[in-house]
Order: structure tokens, then sequence, then C-alpha cells
């Protein structure tokens, strides 16, 4: 049984015993009860709504602004949910993002959401609803709108949403446009509350906060050495051998340094861990030349010896696959005889080596650069390194079963202005994933860069780096980092939390002074803009009883009482029933329609 199944028998098992009591008389009457939702009356509060309305020009301006915004949100999202729902019934995949209880943001049910983040979720949460209702409320005494009682809504035992309930005379009494920034009140301040929280936090607290010194752990590889050893997720290797390693690149030419086979690697804590390593292949891509098939998660294949000579160590590797384009490798599934060298996924057409007449498609594996054997991915990105924009350089590729040189003249790299050569290639040697080790780096530095922060060497290969020049831009990215995986990064980002805040350090900000308080600040600000956006946009559906769907009504009829028709309520009716109809269908389809469809 999955959680979803336990949550709604829990949710039906609280309706009965709730409807049990009302039924009895045992529930007070501020308590009223639909199904599975409690709503909570009272009548407390008004007076100080009652204060705050004082500066009533300002907070009718404050309240037009939103209408604007609302409007465009309702526009775009009707837009986006319609091509969205026509995209799934004609390519029904399901995926995990897809998946029915990911739409709801509740930590532990939700795929992407931990329970680690549950509290800064639920603080968030509050805060949205409080601002969100608070601003209906405070417009309703603005525009002279009584207010019958405010409240909040329980799903089961779970607040999630909040109320103000105008009189309804008094609301009908109300002109259009009072109306109209009356219902737009709530999602202006949710974003509000979003620019503010995103604000401060791309701005003082990410600044408060570096990357660690020494490599984090994401994960192992099973089979691999450093699994066998203990190396687990959230371990940060600082030394090997004694010789501190700053990151993943150090660490690497430490492990190459390194004469014996045994090495001892010191974690962030001080514990040494001795790692008997040897040559593993722990990941491959279809079609590789080996033809080995290997997934996370399976037993690795293993490399005993090169043309004849055992290997225990990728440096032993690469110095018995020498200077010759062909390896002989015995491994644990047989011999194979492959070319060793950078595995190419696809060459840019504009690109600086399609120019000099390297093919776009085919197979195509580079083992040579300015006369410099390359074994692998990371060996080609270091000789490029060493590179100038402009300079003439040789390359040598196995191309389709022949081996071909070609003269390129390389372009310039615009994340380090170094020579770029225009391909993109698939880590590791020959589409394998060869390590003497074994562990899967956490990409710190990308995570901290993606949020405006000093990302280090670790944000080297930083995807989406012209988004995060704007203060929009930043935004975007952080609505998606818990979905990270997704966007092809290798984990999903919950924020600074648990065993991710062993990768970071408080350091060189203004807010450093706060120690670790600067971690969980970082979280609270993340979680709440996160989570009132996701209120202000879901209320600007166009579709009743939203936030959006009432504007839609009042938007339409000023419309359509401006035309020259006989039933004006019957032709507003029409419009704004068959826009939230069109809203719940698509809704339905992009929830449901992946399972029912595929």
């Amino acid at each position: 049984m999955n959680t979803l199944f336990w949550v709604l028998a829990g949710v039906l098992a609280y309706s009965v015993i709730a409807l049990s009591l009302q039924s009895r008389g045992l529930l007070p009457a501020s308590v009223r009860l639909q199904g599975p939702l409690m709503t909570v009356h009272t009548k407390r509060g008004r007076a100080f709504l009652n204060w705050l309305a004082g500066p009533k020009r300002f907070w009718r301006a404050w309240s037009n602004v939103g209408v604007g915004i609302a409007l465009v949100v309702m526009i775009g999202s009707f837009f986006l949910l319609v091509q969205a729902a026509l995209t799934t019934v004609r390519n029904p995949q399901t995926s995990t993002v897809n998946q029915p209880q990911n739409f709801l943001v509740i930590p532990g049910v939700n795929d992407f959401l931990p329970l680690s983040v549950a509290p800064e979720i639920v603080f968030g949460l509050l805060v949205g609803l409080v601002v969100h209702e608070g601003g209906h409320g405070l417009l309703c005494r603005v525009e002279d709108i009584d207010i019958e009682s405010m409240g909040v809504v329980f799903l089961a035992v779970l607040p999630i949403g909040a109320f103000v309930e105008p009189d309804e005379e008094s609301q009908r009494n109300a002109d259009r446009g009072a109306r109209t920034r009356m219902f737009a009140a709530g999602v202006t301040n949710n974003f509000a509350v979003t620019v503010v929280a995103f604000a401060l936090l791309f701005g003082p607290v990410v600044g408060s906060i570096a990357v660690a010194p020494g490599v984090a752990v994401g994960g192992t590889y099973d089979g691999a050495p450093a699994a066998a050893a203990g190396i687990d997720s959230g371990e940060r290797i600082v030394a090997v051998n004694g010789q501190s390693v700053s990151d993943e690149r150090t660490f690497d030419a430490a492990l190459r340094d390194a004469p014996d086979r045994t090495v001892s690697v010191t974690l962030a804590g001080g514990e040494t861990v001795d790692v008997r390593r040897s040559v593993v292949i722990v990941d491959s891509v279809p079609g590789n030349p080996a033809g080995l098939s290997v997934s996370p998660g399976d037993d690795p294949v293993r490399i005993t010896a090169v043309n004849g000579t055992s290997v225990t160590t990728m440096a032993e590797f690469e110095a018995a696959v020498g200077n010759d384009t062909f390896a002989r490798l015995s491994t644990s599934q047989g011999e194979r005889t492959i070319p060793v060298g950078a595995a190419v996924t696809n060459v840019q057409p504009e690109g600086p080596f399609a120019s000099a007449g390297a093919p776009t498609n085919g197979t195509l594996i580079i083992t040579h650069v300015a006369g410099e054997r390359v074994t692998s991915a990371e060996e080609l990105g270091g000789v490029l390194d060493g590179t100038e924009p402009g300079q003439t350089v040789e390359v040598t590729a196995h191309v389709d079963g022949s081996i071909q040189t070609y003269r390129v003249t390389l372009g310039e790299n615009p994340q380090d202005g170094s020579g770029f050569l225009g391909v993109n290639l698939l880590p590791g040697t020959s589409g394998l994933l060869v390590t003497d080790f074994g562990v899967q780096e956490y990409p710190a530095g990308t995570y901290l860069a993606l949020l405006g922060g000093e990302g280090g060497s670790g944000a080297d290969a930083l995807p989406l780096s012209g988004i995060v020049d704007s203060f929009l831009g930043l935004v975007y990215i952080a609505l998606i980092l818990p979905l990270a995986s997704v966007f092809g990064l290798p984990y999903n980002f919950p924020g600074f939390t648990g065993e991710v805040t062993n990768f970071y350090v408080a350091q060189g900000g203004p807010l450093s002074f706060l120690g670790g308080g600067v971690f969980l600040l970082a979280n609270v600000l993340f979680w709440t803009a996160w989570i009132n956006l996701q209120l202000g946009l879901f209320n600007c559906i166009p579709g009743y009883p939203l936030d959006g769907g009432r504007i839609l009504r009042t938007s339409t009829e000023a419309i359509v009482s401006r035309l020259p028709v006989s039933q004006p309520y019957a032709l507003v009716r029409t419009i704004t029933t068959s826009i939230g109809l069109t809203m719940l269908a698509a809704l339905v389809v992009i929830v449901f329609g992946p399972q029912l469809l595929s």
C-alpha cells in the first residue's frame, strides 16, 4: 500500500468520526463540516481590520496593481493549462511528475517534498493563508463591505485554507470595481510575500552561504569500493592520504597520485576510512562499443586487466591503455576490445568540430586532442581547459569504425573563456562510467549558484546560466529546484536541510554570524516564497470558486454591460461557466490523463 492510500483512508475515517460528532450536537456552532472539510468561524479581528483599512486610497491603488497582475496570470494560466492538457492527450506519458499524489503539497506524500521540510512548508502555508484571506478582509473594509465571519479551512486536521465571509447583501451593493479589487487582494499579497522572501533569500541570506571544501557525497554506486568501505550519502571527503582536497578535481588528482591500491580518506567529521580500490564499470549507455549494460543499482562489471596488464586503479588503467586507440579489457563479463576515449553524444552543427568536417551523427569517440591522449570525457575537459579560443588543434576520433583526424579551430567556451570544441559528451570512458572509487558528487556549487550565490568550481557546468542573471530568472529556478532531477540535475533540492547542510558553510556574507541559523532562515524563506507563489498562481486559475473565477465574472460583466445584448446575465454566465468547465477538464486530464490514456 502506498502513502497516498493511507492518507485517503485516514481522511475517510476522520470524516466519519467528525460527521458522527456533528449529528450528536457535540461540535461547537463555530465548526462546520462538509465531508472531509472543516471550517472554523470567528468574528474576532474585525476591529483590527477596520483600523488597518484607514489609508483607503493606498489600499485601492495597491489592489488595482494586483488586479492587473491577476488578469495577466489568469490569461497565461488558461492557455498553459489547455496546452498541457492537449499535450497529455496527444502524448500521455506517465512519469514521477504527473503522478496524482505529486499534485498535493503534502510532505512525505508528494515525492518531491520530503518530510524533513514539513515545518517550513507548514509555516509558509500558514503565512500564505493569513496574508491571502487577510487581504480579502482588508479590502472588504476598504470598500465598506461588511464581514460576516472569518476562519480557517481544514482537510481533516491539516490547515489548507483560510476564508473571509463577506456579508452577501453588502457585497451585492458594492460596485463592480470594489468587488474585483477585493477578490484580487489575496493573490496580490501572496505575490508580494513571494517577492520579499525571494529578495531576502537571493540577497543577504544566500550571500552568507558558501560551498564547504571537499567532495560532497550525494551517494555511492552499489558494489563500488566506496560503498564497500561504508561511505554514504551526506558525507564530505576533505582529504586523501592526509592531502587536503577542495573539490572533485583535486580529489581525482589525489587519487591518481596515490601509489597504493588502498587509500585513506578523511571525512568532514574527522573520521578516517580506508578504501581498497578496484576498477569497475558502474554505469553505461546503450550502444556503447563494449556492448555492456550496467545501470545504477546493478552489480558493477569489474575490469581486471587492460591489454594483458593487471589494473586496480584508474592510474594503472590509463597507463595500460597508453597511447593506443584500442584497448583489450578483461572484465567479469568476458574480454572486450574497444576504442578508448570520450564518447560524443552530439556534434553541434554550427560548432568548431562540425566546421572542421566531423559528422554530426553516428558514433564518435575522441581519443586525442592537441597531441594529448584522452581516455574519458573528464580528461577531454581538462585538455580543453588548457587551450585558447582561436587555437587550431588536431583532434583524432574513432568515427563509425575508422580513425579520422581533424584540424579544428577552437571557439570560446562561454563558461570560462577556454577553448570550445562544440560537442556534447557522455561522462566516463567510451560510454562506460569507469571508476576505482565510486562516489556520486552532490552538485552543491551548482545549486548555490542557481540561487544567486557563489558556486565556486562546483558550478563550472552550471545549467541555465543565462536565466540566473535576472531576479525573475532566479524565481523561476527556485520554483523548479524541488523537481531538479526532472530538469537534468542528479538530485532534487529540498533546501538547506538535513544532510545537505554538511555541504555548505555560513561564510562571507552579512548574516554569516548566525552560523547554522542562516540555513534555517534560508529554508523558511525558500519554502515561504515557494508556497505563496503556488497559492497565488493556483488562485488565479479562472474557475469558480477560486479568486480567478470571481475576477473573471466581474471582468466579463464589465465588458458585457457595454454590449448591445438583450440578456447580459445569461451571456456572462455562459462565458464564465464555459471557461470554468474548460479549466476543470484540463486539470482532470493533466492529473489523471497519463494513467488513464497510456
